[in-house]
């Protein structure tokens, strides 16, 4: 995946050991980061764009299709929706995190 202006707060250091720790090989440890990526993406998506005021949808999603990788996208976000959406993203990160490990602890069967 390219890189993205985000891409600095997105410290999973705990799914990281817990992928490592339970997967079986290399093909499923990327398997499992790809969908991580995934979730990554839509999360920060979805929380950037009911954050920020709809009149400036467009207007972001140019910004970010051209320069997907230029954090002065952050400037925009934070004077569009009165935040510091740096830390709402790594707020959101935390929570994401946890949210992961949660799915991916085995679920005990029932008798």
């Amino acid at each position: 995946m390219s890189k993205l202006f985000f891409d600095h707060l997105i410290v999973l250091t705990r799914v990281d050991a817990h992928v490592k720790a339970i997967s079986q090989n290399i093909e499923e440890r990327e398997e499992l980061w790809q969908l991580v990526d995934e979730l990554v993406h839509h999360r920060v998506m979805d929380l950037i764009l009911g954050s920020l005021p709809e009149e400036h949808h467009t207007e972001f999603m140019e910004k970010f299709t051209e320069f997907p990788y230029e954090e002065r996208l952050f400037v925009f976000l934070n004077e569009k929706t009165g935040k510091d959406f740096e830390k709402v993203i790594t707020e959101e990160m935390k929570t994401l995190e946890d949210e992961i490990l949660k799915d991916l602890k085995p679920r005990k069967k029932k008798k």
